[in-house]
């Protein structure tokens, strides 16, 4: 069975940069962030049998919130077990999604594939951490059994 997580789905942990633990000790917020976790398929429909298409059905959305475009370039996507794909040149619009597909194909302004032979997130727990070209995690998304 196919698992699509969203923002408000029960069992999801999704926090951003602006809300950082030393926000829960009382200290300083920073400035949140315009780029956000959307829709998570970390589960590919079907049997997982790594075909492309297989692959391409687990993805990640990225939107941007905001009123003004952000340049995504060198920003990173990193699972729990460190598996990283990089942002190449991506400007995303305002109130615009990015889908990042785990398998090979294309990029487009839409869609964009880290080209990768095997799945990436894990369907009983992951944890999917956005980082802009500083380093700075920028939001995070959690699934599954704690």
């Amino acid at each position: 069975m196919a698992r699509l997580v969203t923002a408000a789905a029960c069992g999801i942990a999704i926090a951003s940069a602006a809300v950082p633990a030393a926000v829960a000790e009382g200290k300083s917020q920073a400035a949140r962030s315009a780029v956000v976790f959307g829709k998570i398929q970390y589960d590919s429909p079907g049997r997982d049998d790594r075909s492309n298409r297989s692959l391409n059905d687990e993805w990640v959305t990225v939107t941007n919130t905001g009123k003004k475009a952000v340049d995504l370039s060198r920003w990173t996507l990193v699972d729990n077990e460190r598996n990283t794909y990089r942002f190449g040149k991506l400007r995303l619009a305002p109130h615009a999604s990015v889908r990042v597909h785990t398998g090979a194909g294309r990029d487009t302004a839409k869609d964009v594939f880290q080209n990768r032979r095997a799945y990436v997130w894990n369907n009983d727990r992951d944890k999917a951490t956005l980082r802009d070209a500083s380093g700075r995690t920028v939001a995070t998304a959690a699934w599954g059994r704690r």
